[in-house]
């Protein structure tokens, strides 16, 4: 009989989205294949302690499909304390995105040029191409299969998007499309988040406290290398940026196939670049997307680790407002989590 670890994570559980009402927010999502799920609420003073928020909160916890990993939770708080991140430029560390996989990548343009004419605060990319796999390879036009994505950059007040769809090959643990959504998506694959440090130190975190798998590590994306990249993350001539990928443990480094959504994308710009910060609008509290979960069996362990690492702000363990077990922390880089006992 196989024991089962002590301790478990697994891919980034959700992305919690502030919002001012549920409404709109839900039947926005259910475009995108989501469903509501559990609901909860938590007192002013229970939302102090786990959350660093002095306000009542209410939530939704939307699923897609089977997925065990990018979920949404949206948290309607009674006081809110800032308007989030809204459409500002994704070049700034606080940063925080969610990236879908779609079968039809100009479905969703359809709807951001429509929402845009119609006086929608909405900034949007056009679907660029991009090679993700052996870039080093020159594929010949019309004569080899093109193996590549298209990808969308989707900003809007509450939430902050990249939306991409795959040509010529497929992944099939990373991302499940619910076709039956009508704008055909997965729950979120990967999100993502901005760092500046060009020692790397606070990347430790990650892999050695948390226990992620490093997948990624050092590929650049420069302003003449990427016209996604320049436009997504507003380069300039000579500027570039590193990609370091963390997921799931059960995913693989060596194996494309077997590669497991839920991954956290750290991009890391080089201090020499002034990136501003965010980091106070893009936390509990904020509207928007303001917090990511990880799921973890074991969350008394994990809790005893981060306590005893450069982890800062740990708080105490206590039942969320979906009565699970969870704690808060601010990881080495600034950026608020939340780990959710695992059932």
């Amino acid at each position: 009989m196989v024991q089962e670890p002590q301790t478990v994570i697994q891919g980034i559980y959700e992305v919690c989205i502030g919002i001012p009402e549920p409404i709109s927010a839900i039947q926005y999502w259910e475009n995108f294949g989501y469903r509501i799920g559990k609901l909860g609420e938590l007192s002013a003073d229970v939302a102090h302690k786990l959350y660093g928020v002095n306000s009542s909160l209410q939530a939704i916890r939307l699923y897609h499909q089977d997925a065990d990993h990018g979920l949404i939770r949206l948290m309607i708080w009674q006081d809110s304390t800032n308007q989030g991140l809204g459409t500002s430029t994704m070049k700034l560390r606080g940063n925080r995105w969610a990236t879908t996989l779609t079968d039809d990548v100009l479905g969703v343009l359809n709807h951001a040029e429509e929402a845009q004419a119609t006086g929608w605060s909405i900034k949007y990319t056009s679907p660029y191409w991009e090679i993700i796999y052996q870039k080093e390879q020159k594929n010949q036009p019309f004569s080899d299969r093109m193996v590549g994505v298209r990808e969308m950059l989707l900003l809007q007040p509450l939430t902050r998007q990249v939306i991409f769809q795959r040509f010529g090959y497929t992944v099939p643990a990373y991302g499940n499309i619910n076709h039956q959504a009508p704008l055909k998506t997965s729950q979120f694959t990967h999100l993502g988040l901005i760092v500046q440090d060009d020692v790397q130190e606070t990347l430790k975190f990650y892999e050695e406290v948390l226990g992620l798998l490093r997948v990624r590590d050092g590929v650049e994306t420069s302003y003449e290398s990427s016209p996604a990249g320049r436009a997504m993350f507003d380069l300039n001539p000579g500027e570039k940026f590193i990609v370091t990928a963390f997921d799931d443990p059960r995913s693989s480094k060596s194996d494309m196939r077997l590669a497991r959504s839920g991954r956290l994308y750290i991009v890391r710009f080089p201090e020499s670049i002034k990136v501003e910060s965010g980091f106070e609008l893009s936390q509990p509290g904020s509207l928007g997307m303001c917090l990511y979960t990880y799921r973890v069996r074991g969350i008394k362990t994990y809790f005893e680790r981060i306590k005893n690492s450069s982890g800062q702000k740990v708080t105490d363990m206590m039942l969320n407002e979906f009565g699970e077990m969870s704690f808060s922390f601010v990881a080495p880089d600034g950026y608020f989590w939340t780990l959710v006992e695992l059932c």
